[in-house]
């Protein structure tokens, strides 16, 4: 809907109107808030945006497609409007003070499906069923018979309608560990399953390539292409070769959008999805997994269409020319990134022919890419990322968590892949870019003044802020805590999204940058690959098409990649808070992340590594500060975690 109501606010032709948003047009013509003709258009009296309730009551409308300042929404005003609801504002003109607005549609509400439990209590003696959020614990009342709501096993957890408030769906029980999922999944309204069309469409295609149907396409099968991924990935979007003769690296991706038709029912589905989430047990894929995991993913052997940037350098690793293929490769072997390191550290023990043709190439690009990215960090920044990997066991509760850090071979295949997408941004002026913007002067201010109280000095005078940051990292170092200080410094920036037209990505510190590699499990790479196949084949009416409602769809595809983190962070806590459950009394190891009111702290040891503990301590503590803490309670329905810290003597 966020993509619908950006293209009010640009204009909209009457024969792009969706089927499902034609009563929305109608309503909004008979409430004269839009034109009516062959353009359907937001008038200039209205503003489209998100609603901000705060805690007195009244709200703030914050605008969509326009720059300008938040509305002030008096009480009575909001109409119906809660907090994230997506609305059409009537603007009220006054000479002074803020600008103010009314709203006069829902276009949507914030969250379409919310998840409750039961629990029963006692009340004269009867058992009485309270239903409560599983969010917030807050009481809610349901449209539905309590003779029904009886039925129900203690702990059942549901997922509701909130604009009917009936029961959608019975998802479980709050005691089965394996509820979490859909827990997660439900707060968000994602869904696992694919419709019976899109399945069929995907299986449509079979599970091998017949190159002889291809003649039009580059064979490069014979080269020993190769994939890097996760031990347990399933899904293989990239691959890479390097020729060192001719001095050319080969970026090989899943040609997705040769499968994916525009329009069709697999696309409509991916669309709404945005990305693949990723659980410690499972994907839950954004394509059917006769795609994801079949037909498009490179595996080992087979033979697969893919979409490849040949990129040749110079003598001192310069890019001087870079070429779009459509080609079929073969990938020659799966390896894992902890293989790829054991190669990279020098131990070959168990190889065979085929690795040896691969070592040839890979040992050499290795040393190129070391070049590149040194280089290349003299513009952009690089934080230490310790990533979280926890197992479940066959009950679903954790089994093991540990932190993941980036690699020599997390380096290489990062580098490869930015090269590919670099390349792909040259060749685009509109269409879908990867921005990210400068941190704001304010989240400066705020970044230095907490350096400063962990005796960090920074120099505000210096205007390369690459620099700020190489000269904070080195005294975090000193300090022993860089990795607590690079997340600080993370927590500051604003964050990456989509955007149609073109700005430069400041982390990375590109001009010109996009996401071309990973189109089996994210939406703008899908549609990157069908701008860049409409431009190099001509197809003006199909670029046309895709550009005229690009605008508007980057705006929903920055809202569902943060959604898709979300639903993962979710599910980690729901892991921890059950484990925490089990441990109430056990004191941990830990370091204070965030002092404000009520102080959060970090588990740093065992199986609750990473788990968030909010404390019910009165004292103060200092940032990052080492302490014990021992669990006090864990609601497993809220996800939360309470305990109280100990300092260290």
């Amino acid at each position: 809907m966020r993509e619908f109501a950006y293209k009010l606010v640009k204009g909209i032709l009457r024969k792009d109107i969706p089927r499902d948003k034609r009563d929305v047009i109608n309503d909004l013509i008979s409430l004269g808030v839009v034109t009516n003709g062959e353009v359907i258009k937001l008038k200039s009296d209205y503003r489209v945006g998100k609603v901000e309730v705060t805690k007195k009551g009244f709200g703030f409308l914050v605008p969509i497609g326009v720059k300008e300042r938040d509305y002030l929404i008096e009480a009575h005003h909001l109409n119906g409007a809660g907090n994230g609801d997506l609305v059409i504002a009537k603007r009220l003109f006054n000479k002074k003070g803020r600008p103010k607005a009314k709203v006069v549609y829902i276009l949507e509400k914030a969250f379409a499906v919310s998840v409750v439990y039961v629990s029963f209590v006692r009340k004269n003696g009867k058992k009485v069923p309270v239903i409560r959020n599983i969010k917030t614990d807050k009481e809610v009342f349901l449209n539905e018979k309590k003779k029904a709501l009886k039925k129900l096993p203690e702990g059942a957890v549901l997922k509701v309608n909130n604009y009917t408030n009936k029961i959608i769906e019975v998802l479980g029980v709050l005691q089965d560990a394996w509820v979490d999922e859909k827990i997660s999944l439900g707060l968000y309204d994602k869904k696992e399953e694919f419709s019976k069309k899109a399945i069929q469409e995907a299986r449509a295609f079979g599970d091998f390539v017949d190159k002889s149907m291809y003649p039009n396409r580059v064979d490069l099968t014979n080269l020993p292409f190769c994939t890097i991924d996760p031990e347990s990935a399933k899904d293989h979007d990239d691959a890479i070769y390097f020729d060192k003769e001719k001095n050319e690296l080969y970026v090989a991706i899943a040609d997705v959008s040769e499968y994916v038709y525009l329009n069709g029912n697999i696309d409509k589905e991916a669309r709404e999805r945005g990305f693949s989430i990723y659980f410690p047990h499972k994907a839950i894929p954004m394509l059917p997994r006769e795609l994801s995991e079949n037909i498009c993913s490179l595996k080992e052997g087979e033979d697969r269409l893919a979409f490849i940037f040949k990129i040749s350098f110079d003598e001192n690793n310069e890019v001087i020319k870079e070429e779009l293929i459509e080609g079929i490769i073969k990938s020659h072997r799966k390896y894992s990134y902890d293989r790829v390191d054991e190669f990279l550290d020098g131990k070959f023990d168990g190889i065979d022919e085929v690795d040896e043709k691969i070592l040839a190439w890979l040992m050499p690009l290795w040393e190129k890419v070391k070049h590149i990215r040194s280089e290349r960090l003299k513009n952009g920044l690089e934080f230490e990322s310790d990533e979280i990997r926890m197992s479940l066991d066959e009950n679903g509760m954790i089994k093991d968590v540990r932190l993941e850090k980036e690699t020599p071979s997390h380096k290489l295949i990062e580098d490869c892949m930015l090269l590919a997408n670099k390349a792909a941004a040259k060749m685009i002026d509109f269409g879908i870019f990867r921005v990210h913007e400068k941190p704001s002067q304010t989240s400066l201010d705020e970044l230095y003044s907490e350096l400063g109280s962990l005796g960090i000095n920074v120099d505000v005078e210096e205007s390369d802020f690459v620099k700020v940051v190489a000269d904070i990292q080195k005294q975090a170092k000193e300090l022993g805590i860089k990795k607590y200080v690079d997340k600080l410094i993370i927590r500051s920036q604003q964050q990456a999204k989509y955007d149609a037209t073109c700005s430069p990505h400041f982390a990375l510190g590109f001009e010109r940058y996009s996401h071309f590699t990973s189109p089996i499990r994210r939406y703008p790479d899908l549609i990157l690959h069908r701008i860049l196949k409409a431009t190099i084949k001509n197809e003006k009416r199909v670029l046309d098409y895709i550009l005229r409602n690009v605008e508007a769809l980057v705006v929903k595809l920055s809202e569902l990649e943060r959604e898709a983190m979300k639903v993962e962070w979710d599910f980690y806590d729901r892991k921890y808070a059950r484990y925490a459950a089990l441990n109430i009394g056990r004191k941990y190891k830990g370091i204070i992340e965030d002092k404000e009111i009520p102080p959060i702290a970090k588990i740093i040891e065992d199986k609750l590594l990473g788990a968030r503990v909010f404390l019910n301590n009165k004292e103060e503590f200092n940032l990052f500060e080492e302490v014990d803490i021992e669990i006090k309670d864990s609601n497993i329905a809220t996800a939360k975690i309470k305990g109280l810290a100990y300092k260290n003597v």
